[in-house]
């Protein structure tokens, strides 16, 4: 049975639009899932570690026959395939795929925490995940609630077509 979930994408090392649009097009090509929309891009100021690069983050939509477990093994593969380099947390990285929120499931696992546990803390995740789930609930709120009250401060599009992702 399929299942709808949302991803976070972003990276700030190298040609991060290039490699973000490969991400996108390599979770869509996978036979299990199907990106049925994406958010705008955005140029975000770094997070945690502020001393970095601007970041390149949008949000995006599939539906997926996979597990969790198994769609978090796609999003590291997305990583792997984009050169992802897990030296410091919160810091560079040429991509950076997260399960946002999986439709129906609430887990805390080692491995894997669904919804995402900094979602509500982050504008350069609500306010792209607003573009295209604007009434998907995170906590009893609303994410276009929450992302009306993020602090947008240096948020800036970069592309406002749903399609900028396809080649």
């Amino acid at each position: 049975m399929s299942q709808r979930a949302w991803l976070g994408l972003g990276g700030n090392i190298g040609d991060v639009r290039a490699t973000l649009t490969a991400g996108l097009q390599q979770i869509d090509s996978d036979p299990e899932c199907a990106v049925t929309a994406v958010s705008k891009l955005y140029k975000t100021p770094p997070w945690g570690v502020t001393e970095q690069a601007w970041f390149l983050n949008c949000c995006a939509e599939i539906e997926t026959t996979l597990e969790p477990e198994a769609l978090l093994e796609l999003c590291q593969a997305v990583e792997r395939a984009g050169n992802r380099k897990r030296t410091m947390r919160w810091g560079p990285r040429t991509i950076d795929v997260d399960i946002l929120i999986y439709e129906g499931v609430e887990q805390t696992e080692q491995r894997l925490t669904i919804p995402h546990p900094r979602i509500a803390e982050r504008a350069f995740v609500l306010v792209p995940l607003a573009d295209i789930a604007p009434q998907a609930m995170l906590s009893g709120n609303k994410i276009a609630d929450l992302a009306d009250k993020a602090d947008r401060e240096g948020l800036e599009i970069v592309d406002e077509r749903a399609d900028w992702w396809r080649v």
